[in-house]
Order: structure tokens, then sequence, then C-alpha cells
């Protein structure tokens, strides 16, 4: 019996400037982090990711390597890939954190209201969590990591 995919698709965003296979390993954290995906849970196969977003195998598999290398996810020879561990866990009631989800929850409905579309959202967003948290994350935003050396070699034409 064949072990089910976690419900998971990757969205590819080429014109956003992030690498490929970073943009897989972003949405496969901010999963774990949402609770979406939890230990057990196989990641869609290479082959599965590919044809759902027509990129190259390889740029996948470099992707699941660096979550392997994080210690996140684990390759198990003839299965796939499966979650070893969750960053955070899943949202609930009793959650720390449900009283900021709320109200950025409501927050994200006004912006929505008020005619923002999400990229602009999420521009607006970082550049508050880069001021609150002093980190410049559009350089990661713009293919650039802290340092200033471009992910560009690494990114899917």
């Amino acid at each position: 019996m064949a072990a089910e995919s976690a419900a998971v698709e990757f969205r590819i965003d080429r014109r956003s400037g992030v690498a490929t296979y970073l943009q897989i390993v972003q949405q496969t954290k901010q999963a774990l982090r949402l609770g979406v995906l939890e230990p057990g849970d196989r990641l869609p196969t290479a082959r599965e990711v590919v044809e759902a977003t027509a990129i190259n195998p390889n740029t996948v598999l470099k992707a699941y390597r660096e979550l392997e290398r994080e210690g996140l996810v684990e390759a198990r020879r003839g299965l796939g890939t499966f979650v070893r561990r969750t960053l955070g866990g899943a949202p609930d009631e009793t959650a720390a954190d449900a009283p900021l989800r709320t109200e950025l929850a409501d927050w994200a409905r006004r912006a929505r209201a008020a005619g923002l579309e999400r990229d602009d959202v999420g521009a607006l967003f970082t550049a508050v969590l880069d001021s609150t948290y002093g980190t410049n994350s559009t350089n990661s935003m713009n293919g650039t990591d802290s340092a200033g050396r471009s992910h560009e070699g690494d990114q899917e034409r």
C-alpha cells in the first residue's frame, strides 16, 4: 500500500526573484509552522511536483535535500520523503498566538477591503517585520542572501 502525499501544493512565482528551490523550502516550512504538514506525512514526489509546477526535477530534489539537511524531513529509499518534525504547532483556539492570529486575520480582511492586492499586503507586512525585527528580508525576496550573494544561478529559467 502506497503512502498518501500530504495535502501541500507548491506554487512557484518565477517573477519573485527567489530561487525556485528556496520557494519550495519556504513553502514547506510554512506548512510545518501552520500544522498543514505533520511528522509522518509524505511530501509529494519530485515527479508530482514537476507535473504540477513544470520545474526541473533536480530543483525539487535540491529543495528536499536542504530540508533534510535541516532535519525537517527524511528520505526513505523507495518510499518517498517524510516529515520528521514540525516548526511550531498547528494553531488552535487554546494556542498562545490565537489572539494575534485573530487580529491579523481581521487586519488582512481590512487590507483586502481597502483594495490592497495580496502582493501589496505581503510587501507591507515584510516592511513592518523588517522594521520591527531589524532584518532585511527584502534581500531574500530579490534573490540575494544576507551577505548580498546572488541565488540567481539556482533559479529556474
